[in-house]
């Protein structure tokens, strides 16, 4: 039997969780300060994935403007590279789970580009 598919989003600071985090995928463009690649314990850097630098210095995390930034990043999600790695995170999500990790921080984490594109796996995009 099949697992239900999971979607989840943490931060990539946060320590691993094997048994929990199934599949761990950054989706920033920019590697996250600070950290070792080894330390990061990710099955895939998604940079594809990721919001232009341009979308992401205008958006700034100011709550105000998160509905137009998620409806531009969903745009973004629809040009080639992007969708290409974004059908590949589907295929890759059939039946188990998915860890999205970002370096933003814990406050801003429901109003973030992976928080977007937890909608958009989950199919509530």
């Amino acid at each position: 039997m099949t697992k239900p598919k999971s979607v989840r989003v943490r931060r990539v600071y946060e320590e691993a969780r094997p048994r929990e985090d199934g599949l761990r995928v950054l989706v920033d463009r920019v590697w996250p300060r600070g950290m070792k690649k080894e330390d990061a314990r990710l099955d895939e850097w998604a940079k594809a994935i990721a919001p232009s630098t341009e979308l992401r210095k205008w958006y700034a995390h100011d709550p105000e403007r998160f509905g137009e930034f998620a409806e531009r990043y969903r745009a973004e999600l629809t040009e080639p590279e992007a969708r290409e790695a974004l059908d590949r995170l589907r295929e890759r999500l059939d039946g188990g789970t998915v860890t999205l990790l970002t370096s933003v921080k814990e406050e801003q984490l429901d109003r973030s580009h992976a928080a977007v594109l937890r909608e958009e796996l989950d199919g509530n995009g």
